[in-house]
Parts: structure tokens; C-alpha cells; sequence
């Protein structure tokens, strides 16, 4: 530099020197310093407040500079260019770009991907593509920032025909081009091409590659692949075992995720904030609270963000720990929507209805703006407190006060507030005038009330609409089929039946979960394969005996009309939960809370047999089903029976 800060005061340059000094001189017009001795003291100040971030002053150097037609050098060019980037200075950028690009200075391959890169980060696609269309050498740098650029704003098909063209130009892609062009695979034959591309070159052992391959995979549902890419790793890297606990956890193997866990800390790594965050997801999707309670410890190691703690609220929630939530949720220095709104749901779905109402008309006063999951939580809490006039409140004016536009969620909590109040016609009419078309959970929530209130010709409409939809909805077939046995239809049972049998559906069985000293106990209606299920068994007949002398009576409605007598007693008495109860009772102390995950509704026999036992044993027991928690204490539920 400063041999060529003396050269920019030469008046007259010889030629010698020019001949000599012309790779170093090249960013600048010779002919312009020759002009301007004053030029030297220009630039270097133009240096200057560029290092210095000063963009206003940078800018008017530059305009100075422009002015005499000379240039600096492209590394403080890029300095301006990041201080723009970090300003949110699109304009000025857009200045920089003219300058560099004005006649008698030649841009080198290296500043335009920074323009390029700029246009990127301002989301300004169209002028990135025209700037790349301009440029007149495009190396791998050049492509993978607009391949990135697509991938990022899901223009699929554009990051895969760029992958393309910049093969038949003859660049080599490199770990960052597979890792961004991953992320637009719209589907496993792009995908399964992509990864044989990657071993051809050699870069599948990469760390990146290897993440984003896993990610993906796992995107589509393709565990075992996953998987099977993960066991191929010669060396370990935190960033790949955070890929495939991610997802395992995102594909609902919380098992696996946590076995994972076990064997990335055997094999002498540390987690981080991403694996412990992904631990809490698979601990919150089999709702164990007692090893999310230990993963809380990992997590007090770490200087807490915003995400680590919104992920601990959401796995306290869901597992049904409110007192743990709101000492987590009062405790954070920083909320934001997803806090504020995790922790209305949270309330709403365990029965808390009334503080969730409270709790998001502090939101208004001194929280973020609520967005469209925030009022979801809100209509769930009127739905399942039957706040009808409140919850037809909101949803009018969702739009008006908050900005936000109905979705189907938003129209299948109305329905469903409207259907448990028993105004069956209004919520026919509501999904009749539904923006979005319906789909077959509108209908079943509409089924559902139909069920409750024994409004027989409007239930089978609302099953034939839900089976329009999904032909292979077993629990629209059983319901229909006991709704035409209760209005003696014997027919029509059977043409339900048949229409089972020949499309090949199967009622999924109950199934509940337990956890109990670090092991999940699954128990699953007709299965005795648990090694103590005969002293299950045994105790819970001898239960329900002690029962039924305080006036527990089992309500055969909630069995298969096609069973009889003594057949549909017992499949009734050994549902899933009552066996998972029962387990919990033998393996827990009496201080200890009974908590059960169930893949199915819970019937109203399992709901009155949980109240009795929760009363006569003086236990605190908790059923977490698909729609909401129960928490039974002393004889009540916290759903006040309306679920």
C-alpha cells in the first residue's frame, strides 16, 4: 500500500514504471492520478471511513472519488459493501454497484460475488440474477451464492436447473453448493440423484454434505437412510450427531433420539444448545418429564438462549408439568410470540382455560403482537371451557384486531365450541361458510359432537363427508357403524363392515405409555406380551371390584357394537390406560404423579374409571391423549368432564 500511495502522486508516469507497476495499479485509472496529485489523500480517507464503518461519510468520499474518476481497491470496496449489509442500506449499496461498475474500472470476480451476495441478504433476487447474468467470469462462489439464494426462498426448481447449468459450465461444486442445494430436494427421486452426484465427486465424507444429507432424509420421512449415512461416518463431528438426533426427533423416534444421545455423550461429546433442543422435542413427543427434567440440568450449564428456553417451556407443557412451565416461563428474561403463545396452549390444553384468557390479555398489554398460533391457543381454550360468547368474540374479530385471516385450525376450534354447546346447526352453517375448504378433521370435530348429542342423521352426513376425504379413516367406519347399531341399522352395520374388509382398514389399537425409572412401558389392548402382565391383570380386576362397590359401573358404549356380553366387558376393562394405571400404581410411590401418553382419544369408561382411582387411592394421575391432558385429583378432572 504504500508503495502505491507514492505512485498516485507521479504527474507524469514513464512508462518503465507503468510497465512495471501495472498489476499493482491496475484497480486504478493511471491516467486520473496522473491528473489529480490530490487523489492519494482521497482514496485514503475514502480507506478510512470505510474501516471505520462510516457509511455517510464513506459514501460522499466515494461520490468525490466518482466525481474524478478514480477507484480504490476491491477489498475496501467490500468493506463498504459490509457496512451497507450491516446498515440495511439498500440504496447506498445499489451506489456502490454503479460506482464499481462505471466506466474505466474493472470489478474483479471477487467484488461482484460480494454484490452479489449483497442483493442476496436484501432479498433482492431479481437484481442478483441480473448481476449474475452480467458477470463475465462465474466461478463456484458466484454459483452457490445464487443457489443458496433459491434454496432459501424455496424457488426449487431454480436451485436445481442452476446446479445444472453450472455443471455444464464446467465448475466443480464444492461442500457449500450440495449443502445449499439439498435443501430445494422437492422430492425423493431429485434427492436419491443429488446424493450419487455428491459420491461421484467424493464430497459425501464432507461434514456439511453429510449433515444436510441427513437433514433431508429425514425431511422426507427416510429415518433409515438417515440412518445409514450417520454409520458410515469414519470420524465423529457434533454436527452430524446433531442432524440425526434432530431427526429422529423430528420423525417421531424419540427413542432412537434419546439413544442417540447416550451414545453421542459415550463417544466424549459435549452437547450443545442444537442437541439439547432436539433432545427436549423427542422428550416432549413421548411426554417423559423426568429425563426432560434431566436434560433442564445439561441445559443450566449453558448461557440459556431464547430457543433453549421456548423449548423447555413447550416439553414442561406438554408433559403436563404446568407448576415446572411457569417457573420456567416466569424466569425468562426475554419472551417472545412463541413463549407468550406455547405458554397460553399449554394452559389452554390442560384444563386451565381460564388463566390462558388471562394470560393473553397480559400478552396484549405488555407482550409481542399475537400471531396466528397465539389465537389458536385462545379459541382451544374457549372450545374446551365452553366460552362460547368469548370465543365468538375473537374469532370475528381476529382480523380487525390483530390482522390475522381465519385458517382452517382457527374454523375447527369454532366448530368444535360451537358443536359442545350443542348448536349443531350453527356449526353445519360456520363450515358451509368456511373461506378454506374443509378437510376431514372440520368434519370429525363435527362427528364428535354429533356423537355427544346423539344427532344421528347429521353424524352419518358428517361421516360420509370426512370418508369423501379419507376413504381410510378406521375411527369414522367404527363410529358409523356403532351410530347405525344404536338406531338398530343392522344393515348398514354390515355394509360398513364389508366396506372395511375389502378396503383393507384396521382400527388402529390403543396403546399407552408409561415411564417408569428411566424405561417407557407400552401397553397395547390385547397384548400380553409385558412380562408382569398377569399381576397387572390380576390387580386390576381386584381394582375395578373395589370399584364397583363405590358405584363404578363400566359403560359398554364405548366398545365395538359388533362384540357381545362378556366379550365386550373385557375388551372394555383392558383399554390400554386402565392397564398403564394400574402399572403406574404398582411401580410408583403413593407422592408421586401416574403420567400416561395415549395414542387415542380417552373413552368416557377410561375417564370415569381414572376420577374413581384417582379418588379412592388418593393418587394424582395425568392421560395425555392426542387432543388434551387430563389431570385427575381427588375424584375431578381438569377438563370438568367437557373434553
Amino acid at each position: 500500500m504504500k508503495a502505491i500511495s507514492k505512485l498516485k502522486c507521479i504527474v507524469t508516469p514513464q512508462p518503465s514504471v507503468e510497465t512495471v507497476f501495472t498489476p499493482l495499479l491496475r484497480p486504478y485509472s493511471l491516467t486520473a492520478v496522473a491528473k489529480l496529485p490530490e487523489s492519494s489523500s482521497l482514496i485514503d480517507e475514502f480507506t478510512k471511513f470505510c474501516y471505520q464503518r462510516d457509511l455517510p461519510k464513506a459514501m460522499k468520499a466515494m461520490d468525490s472519488m466518482q466525481k474524478q474518476g478514480i477507484w480504490a481497491d476491491s477489498i475496501t470496496y467490500s468493506e463498504l459493501i459490509k457496512c451497507c449489509l450491516a446498515r440495511g442500506a439498500v440504496e447506498q449499496g445499489k451506489l456502490v454497484h454503479k460506482h464499481v461498475f462505471s466506466t474505466g474500472y474493472e470489478p474483479k470476480t471477487f467484488l461482484i460475488n460480494i454484490l452479489l451476495n449483497m442483493y442476496v441478504r436484501f432479498n433482492l433476487l431479481g437484481e442478483a440474477q441480473k448481476l449474475f447474468d452480467q458477470m463475465p467470469e462465474r466461478n463456484v462462489v458466484s454459483w452457490t451464492t445464487m443457489i443458496s439464494a433459491f434454496s432459501n426462498a424455496k424457488l426449487n426448481d431454480k436451485a436445481l436447473g442452476f446446479l445444472i447449468l453450472m455443471l455444464r459450465e464446467g465448475v466443480r461444486p464444492n461442500m457449500f453448493t450440495y449443502s445449499s442445494v439439498l435443501r430445494a430436494c422437492d422430492g425423493l427421486p431429485n434427492l436419491r440423484q443429488l446424493h450419487c452426484s455428491i459420491i461421484k465427486t467424493g464430497l459425501d465424507s464432507d461434514v456439511f454434505v453429510r449433515s444436510a444429507l441427513i437433514d433431508i432424509y429425514s425431511k422426507w420421512g427416510e429415518l433409515q437412510n438417515a440412518l445409514r449415512i450417520f454409520n458410515e461416518m469414519l470420524t465423529g463431528d457434533l454436527v452430524v450427531w446433531n442432524s440425526i438426533i434432530g431427526g429422529s426427533a423430528q420423525n417421531s423416534d424419540g427413542d432412537g433420539a434419546l439413544n442417540l444421545f447416550k451414545s453421542m455423550k459415550r463417544a466424549g461429546f459435549l452437547p450443545n444448545q442444537a442437541t439439547l433442543t432436539s433432545v427436549l422435542s423427542a422428550c416432549t413427543g413421548l411426554a417423559l418429564l423426568e429425563l426432560g427434567r434431566q436434560v433442564h440440568v445439561h441445559i443450566m450449564k449453558f448461557n440459556r438462549d431464547l430457543i433453549l428456553n421456548n423449548a423447555l417451556l413447550d416439553m414442561y407443557c406438554k408433559c403436563g408439568s404446568l407448576e415446572d412451565a411457569n417457573f420456567v416461563f416466569i424466569r425468562m428474561v426475554e419472551r417472545d410470540v412463541i413463549s407468550w403463545s406455547t405458554m397460553i396452549a399449554g394452559l389452554a390444553q390442560n384444563g386451565y382455560s381460564g388463566e390462558a384468557l388471562k394470560l393473553f390479555e397480559s400478552m396484549k398489554v405488555s407482550g409481542p403482537r399475537p400471531n396466528y398460533i397465539t389465537i389458536l391457543g385462545v379459541l382451544f381454550a374457549c372450545s374446551h371451557a365452553g366460552l362460547v360468547e368469548d370465543g365468538w368474540y375473537y374469532f370475528r374479530l381476529m382480523k380487525e384486531l390483530f390482522g390475522i385471516d381465519p385458517g382452517r385450525e382457527h374454523y375447527g376450534c369454532i366448530i368444535d365450541l360451537l358443536g359442545r354447546a350443542g348448536k349443531l346447526d350453527k356449526a353445519v352453517k360456520l363450515i358451509h361458510e368456511m373461506e378454506c375448504k374443509p378437510d376431514a378433521v372440520t368434519w370429525r370435530t363435527l362427528l364428535s359432537a354429533c356423537r355427544v348429542h346423539c344427532n344421528v342423521e347429521l353424524a352419518i352426513y358428517a361421516a360420509k363427508q370426512i370418508l369423501k376425504l379419507d376413504p381410510e379413516d378406521a375411527g369414522t367406519y367404527i363410529l358409523l357403524s356403532n351410530i347405525y347399531a344404536n338406531s338398530q341399522r343392522w344393515e348398514d352395520v354390515a355394509e360398513v363392515r364389508r366396506i372395511m374388509r375389502v378396503r383393507g382398514v384396521r382400527k388402529e389399537p390403543g396403546c399407552s405409555w408409561i415411564e417408569v425409572d428411566k424405561w417407557i412401558h407400552a401397553f397395547i389392548l390385547g397384548d400380553n406380551s409385558h412380562p408382569q402382565i398377569d399381576e397387572i391383570s390380576r390387580q386390576l380386576n381386584q381394582l375395578i371390584q373395589r370399584l364397583m362397590g363405590v358405584g363404578y359401573n363400566p359403560d359398554s358404549n364405548f366398545v365395538l357394537q359388533d362384540l357381545e356380553g362378556e366379550q365386550r366387558e373385557d375388551s372394555l376393562r383392558y383399554h390400554s390406560e386402565k392397564l398403564a394405571i394400574v402399572f403406574g400404581m404398582m411401580r410408583l410411590s403413593g407422592e408421586k404423579t401416574i403420567r400416561i401418553r395415549k395414542n387415542l382419544r380417552i373413552c368416557g369408561d377410561c375417564h370415569v374409571f381414572a376420577k374413581l382411582v384417582a379418588k379412592m387411592e388418593h393418587r394424582i394421575i395425568v392421560i395425555r391423549d392426542p387432543i388434551r391432558y387430563h389431570h385427575f385429583h381427588d375424584g375431578v378432572c381438569s377438563c370438568g368432564d367437557y373434553w
